[in-house]
């Protein structure tokens, strides 16, 4: 790593395009909407497969489940350029097909017409690419545990799921009635995929099959296969199923360092809503690179630390009270996983969501204040290099400061509402509104106005579009004090808390100057709020 703040793309984001650099066919195949991938929506994906260990490579098929929006005789499908195509069948006959990059656009024999359902298979076989470093980089990972047993793993967020599997790989359709995950591997091994455990085969050739089912639709990047020497440890949370699959020879480890699994999700449950799978039960899958928020079977590669692999990302010891991996990647299971930006631009309402249920659980564990704190520390995280929102329609993420700077934004707006029932009632509904939903900035913004009663357009502009955050500036006039707010984005007001003698005030502040009727004898007395308020102060 760079540096401890360049997390993996579920923990800090991919690294982002200078100015300099331009788009290519490529970036808008895999990042655009365009009519071979509108006019068909996936019901549902049926993954069947076998992995070689030992040559690190797949073959088997996808079984594509779509209906037709509009009518065509050509759809896009997406598979790694290195992967092989087999064959495409369809109705039990083989289509044509032509590639491109990573696109496979296919050609149907005649027009398929609106509103019809309709099954293709998709074989397929390859080497897919390997993760030099996951999960910073995409990929499989083929390890060996300390006993020298395979331990094998995959994370693709950003990079794309069609690096190792035929899918619509955007994340602006999700096959609505889940998927169907069964993996062979060689006997003696457990392979732990998303959703509920459907049962074994054992296919006499020395392989045994997993297989796996997902009720609930699911991102292209979480579906994920997991293979060890597993343990596995069941338990339950009222009627949610909570498995942990762990290396053998950590499972009494693992029983005691779970223990803050149950507390985590009755606070996410207390403040956003029952857990978005329930069908699909809860899952920790110990992991060979260091986490990711595959749906109902999170990653987890932590190494049974608190903090983040042992360190505390606020550097105020509050880090270390808690799981780092643990908490932040079963967050995404409401935020990410259960809403879904249409487009990897708007990340933000993935990570900086999710990095804010960080504050939400020390909140719930630990007190308000300590919750404060550990934001506060959070600042020094934010580079302000770019802009939070990335280019549209070009597979392409905004600035790594998604995470912290967008949790700190959150933490801003809650302190403007400036009234917490109505915060956490307004985070709630949010939850529960866009449950299982793919949505965009703009329906974030206007959800967040209307339930508010509050323009909160230009604060939420400010943090997302441009690359600084607003500055308070405070000066002397006379016996008084004056305020302003610098800020790029036109119109900007927020209202801001500061103590001034021992007593909190409200400042309402716009891009012009605002006389106090308060009298100070020096700037020093005037203390702005900046556990509450992410902004710069200036004192001229």
């Amino acid at each position: 790593m760079k540096n401890i703040l360049l997390f993996c793309f579920a923990i800090i984001g991919a690294p982002t395009l200078s100015a300099q650099e331009t788009f290519t066919r490529k970036d808008s195949l895999q990042g655009g909407l365009r009519p071979e991938r509108t006019c068909y929506d996936v019901l549902r994906y049926d993954l069947n497969i076998k992995i070689n260990i030992d040559d690190k490579s797949i073959v088997g098929n996808n079984a594509i489940q779509f209906m037709v929006l509009e009518k065509t005789k050509k759809i896009q499908v997406d598979l790694f350029a290195n992967m092989q195509v087999d064959s495409i069948v369809f109705y039990s006959k083989k289509l044509n097909y032509k590639r491109e990059f990573n696109a496979v656009f296919i050609d149907f024999n005649s027009e398929l017409t609106t509103g019809s359902n309709h099954v293709l298979r998709f074989y397929y076989s390859g080497k897919p690419q390997i993760a030099k470093h996951a999960p910073w980089d995409g990929g499989f990972v083929f390890n060996k545990d300390k006993e020298g047993n395979p331990w094998i793993g995959v994370a693709c967020q950003g990079t794309g799921a069609s690096l190792w599997y035929p899918c619509k790989d955007s994340q602006s359709d999700e096959p609505d009635n889940g998927a169907t995950i069964k993996v062979a591997v060689p006997n003696g091994l457990t392979e732990v995929s998303n959703g509920k455990f459907m049962g074994t085969e054992d296919l006499k050739n020395g392989y045994t099959r997993w297989d796996w089912e997902v009720k609930n639709p699911i991102n292209t990047y979480d579906v994920t296969v997991n293979i060890a020497k597993y343990a596995h440890i069941h338990d339950n949370l009222d009627d949610l199923d909570i498995d942990y699959y762990v290396l053998n020879y950590n499972e009494e480890k693992a029983k005691k360092h779970f223990e803050e699994v149950k507390p985590m999700l009755t606070c996410y449950q207390s403040k956003f809503g029952a857990y978005p799978f329930k069908e699909d039960g809860y899952k920790l899958v110990e992991t060979p690179y260091l986490g990711m928020e595959h749906q109902s079977a999170v990653a987890y590669g932590n190494k049974y630390l608190k903090g983040y692999l042992g360190s505390d990302l606020s550097n105020t010891g509050v880090g270390l009270l808690f799981d780092y991996i643990t908490i932040h990647e079963s967050g995404h299971e409401w935020f990410g996983n259960s809403i879904t930006s249409i487009d990897i631009a708007d990340m933000w309402i993935h990570e900086g969501f999710t990095q804010y249920t960080e504050l939400v659980y020390i909140e719930c564990q630990y007190g308000y204040e300590k919750a404060m704190q550990y934001g506060k520390g959070l600042q020094a995280n934010v580079r302000n290099d770019e802009p939070i929102i990335g280019k549209y329609g070009v597979n392409h993420e905004g600035s790594g400061d998604m995470y912290p700077k967008g949790a700190l934004m959150l933490n801003t707006l809650r302190h403007v509402i400036n009234d917490d029932n109505l915060w956490w009632n307004i985070l709630l509904k949010y939850s529960e509104t866009y449950r299982h939903q793919i949505i965009n900035t703009e329906t974030v913004i206007a959800f967040f106005n209307k339930e508010s009663g509050m323009n909160l357009t230009p604060i939420f502009n400010q943090y997302l579009r441009y690359k600084t955050i607003p500055n308070l500036l405070i000066r002397r006039n006379k016996d008084k004090f004056e305020f302003r707010w610098n800020a790029n984005e036109p119109n900007f007001n927020m209202p801001i808390a500061i103590m001034i003698k021992g007593k909190e005030i409200r400042l309402a502040t716009t891009l012009n100057w605002t006389k106090s009727k308060l009298k100070i004898k020096s700037l020093n007395e005037i203390e702005v709020l900046t556990n509450e308020f992410y902004v710069d102060v200036i004192k001229e």
